[in-house]
């Protein structure tokens, strides 16, 4: 078995289940689920550069906040999905970005291998060094499949992480500024 070949693995997991991999129902599942992890597994491919449009000379510098934004990505420990919520803001310092370009690097990350930990702070730093703000802040609200699914079977658990840097971090008004804007709809 060629080991670069996605479907050849696939179709040699859905044997070692047990499972026919040419019976009716499961003869594309190969094709299916390669074309899949392509998506899935697609940040691997992208840097935030690629996904970041940044203007400068930019006057405006108040607090810019996008919220509520919807991510998918896969557990690193059990290659199960977790989704949630992203709430993303910075403060600018001469530099903006375009608005649709902080859900791009939210899901750029989220496409990948993961642990929410980790997404979360990966969100924060690029923005961080991209854009030198005076501050950034990134909440993410997400269920784990492998809470919901096995180990505790908790449905309802959502795990919260953050990542404050630079006046997120130092200055409590800033922070709590960011709080207010991301629980008021």
């Amino acid at each position: 078995m060629q080991q670069n070949d996605p479907k050849k693995l696939i179709r040699a997991f859905i044997e070692h289940i047990g499972e026919d991999p040419d019976r009716e129902g499961l003869k594309d599942t190969p094709k299916r689920v390669a074309a899949l992890y392509e998506k899935f597994f697609g940040g691997y491919r992208r840097k935030p550069e690629d996904v970041l449009t940044v203007f400068s000379d930019e006057l405006y510098d108040e607090m810019i906040v996008v919220k509520n934004i919807e991510f998918y990505s896969m557990c690193e420990h059990h290659i199960l999905p977790f989704f949630g919520r992203a709430h993303v803001g910075y403060i600018p310092d001469g530099k903006i970005i375009g608005l649709s370009k902080i859900p791009r690097l939210v899901e750029m990350y989220a496409r990948r291998l993961q642990n929410q930990e980790r997404l979360t702070s990966e969100i924060a730093k690029a923005l961080f060094s991209i854009l030198k703000p005076k501050g950034v802040g990134v909440i993410l609200e997400a269920q784990h499949f492998c809470m919901m699914a096995r180990g505790v079977e908790k449905q309802h658990s959502e795990v919260t992480t953050s990542s404050l840097l630079g006046l997120f971090k130092r200055d409590l008004n800033t922070r709590n500024e960011f709080l207010t804007f991301i629980k008021t709809r």
